[in-house]
C-alpha cells in the first residue's frame, strides 16, 4: 500500500487524517512544519504528499516548489483559503490537486486514489507514446520536456500536463470540464476559469513567443490543437 506524507501544523487535523488513511490501509508519515515536511518529502520514500499551505518555517507553496525541483511525487494542497489565486499559486508550483478546508474525508480519499493512479500511469514504460508533435512543437514524455523549433520551453507541471492532453487529443474540441477532469484529476465544481488561466500561460510561452497559433478557442465549447490544412 502507498505511503502518504501529511505536512500539517494543526495537530488535530493531522491526527484525524492520519487515522482515516491508516484505516484505508495506507502507511502514514507526519511533519508539522514546512522545513521538516520538505526534508521528509525528499528523503522519505513517499508516494503522495498532503501539503498544507499555511505552515510555520516554510510555506506550503515554497515546499511544493522545492520538492518539484527534485521529485514528481503527487502533491495535494490543503488550505483554509478558497480563492482562485491560491489555487493557481499552488498548481503553478506543481501541485496535482487542491482541497479547501473543511473537507469531506471521502472526497479527500477519492482524490488521493485518482492522484496515485494517474501517477502510476505516467511512469516510464506505462505504454504511452513517447514523442508528441505538432509542427515544430515537440513534447517528449520520457524526458518530460517540450521544444519548439529546437528551443526548449520551461513549463510548470500543470502547463506540461495540459499541453500533453491537448496534443494527445489533437483535432478534438475539448471542453473546460473535460480538461479539468483529465488534467487536474477532479472536477473543481465549475471553477473552469483555472483552465483559461493555464491556456493563457501556454499561449504566452508558445504562441506569443514564437509568433504562431497552436491552441485555438472553440467558442461555446473549449479549446483545441488542430492540424493545419
Amino acid at each position: 500500500m502507498a505511503k502518504i506524507l501529511i505536512v500539517e501544523d494543526e495537530a488535530k487535523i493531522a491526527r484525524f487524517v492520519e487515522l482515516e488513511l491508516k484505516y484505508e490501509g495506507y502507511e502514514v508519515e507526519i511533519a508539522h512544519d514546512g522545513r521538516k515536511g520538505l526534508e521528509m518529502a525528499l528523503k522519505k520514500d513517499v508516494d503522495l504528499v498532503l501539503l498544507d499551505i499555511m505552515l510555520p518555517g516554510l510555506s506550503g507553496i515554497e515546499v511544493c516548489r522545492r520538492v518539484r525541483q527534485e521529485s514528481q511525487v503527487p502533491i495535494i494542497m490543503l488550505t483554509a483559503k478558497d480563492d482562485v489565486t491560491d489555487k493557481v499559486a499552488g498548481l503553478d508550483m506543481g501541485a496535482d490537486d487542491y482541497m479547501t478546508k473543511p473537507f469531506a474525508i471521502e472526497e479527500l480519499l477519492a482524490r488521493i486514489r485518482v492522484a496515485l493512479n494517474r501517477h502510476a500511469k505516467m511512469k516510464p514504460g506505462a505504454g504511452r507514446d513517447n514523442i508528441l508533435k505538432h509542427g515544430e512543437l515537440e513534447l517528449n514524455v520520457a524526458s518530460h520536456s517540450v521544444h519548439y523549433g529546437g528551443t526548449e520551453l520551461t513549463l510548470t507541471k500543470k502547463e506540461y500536463e495540459l499541453l500533453e492532453y491537448l496534443l494527445r487529443n489533437k483535432n478534438i474540441a475539448l471542453t473546460r470540464e473535460q480538461l479539468l477532469n483529465n488534467v487536474w484529476d477532479y472536477n473543481y465544481f465549475g471553477d473552469t476559469n483555472v483552465v483559461d488561466v493555464y491556456i493563457r500561460y501556454l499561449r504566452q510561452k508558445i504562441d506569443d513567443r514564437f509568433g504562431v497559433h497552436i491552441i485555438s478557442t472553440v467558442r461555446g465549447v473549449g479549446y483545441i490543437i488542430k492540424d493545419e490544412g
